[in-house]
């Protein structure tokens, strides 16, 4: 499975903010530490914040903050929130189709144990696991102690 850009960056972004929880930055920060589109990046802003992940805050000084804490954030949950699509083969979509062996084809079970086992992992992991290591990521990201 490969997941969207928009996933990937929907987990860098909350990286980002995770590593700043007292201070706000903006969607511009997020795109210029990691060379993404900032159009795209204000969408997956939106997406994270009708998801109750992140503030956006509005005026001259606004910008965007986490809104939970890093443990409350399950990596499963954002993906499953974040992708539309775990087809990971044609007859696992739900509707359509073409495959002369899907009746009989045991592979569609295959893979979505596949998939469920993909998922299982990922539920066991938070933001916070994934921040953990703030000291190496934090000048990697050009956020310095003074900032956050």
């Amino acid at each position: 499975m490969r997941m969207t850009f928009h996933t990937d960056y929907a987990l860098r972004m909350l990286i980002y903010a995770a590593l700043r929880p007292d201070g706000v930055c903006t969607v511009n920060d997020v795109a210029v530490t990691y060379g993404l589109s900032r159009n795209h990046l204000l969408k997956v802003a939106l997406t994270l914040r009708n998801l109750g992940l992140i503030e956006t805050i509005r005026g001259r000084s606004g910008g965007i903050r986490i809104a939970k804490a890093p443990a409350e954030i399950n990596i499963g949950a954002l993906v499953r929130a974040t992708e539309e699509d775990f087809s990971l083969v044609e007859c696992m979509q739900g509707v359509g189709g073409t495959c002369a062996i899907s009746p009989a084809c045991r592979l569609k079970g295959v893979f979505a144990e596949a998939l469920a086992a993909y998922l299982a992992v990922l539920d066991t992991y938070t933001l916070a696991d994934i921040v953990r290591n703030r000291a190496v990521l934090k000048p990697l990201l050009g956020i310095s102690e003074a900032i956050a």
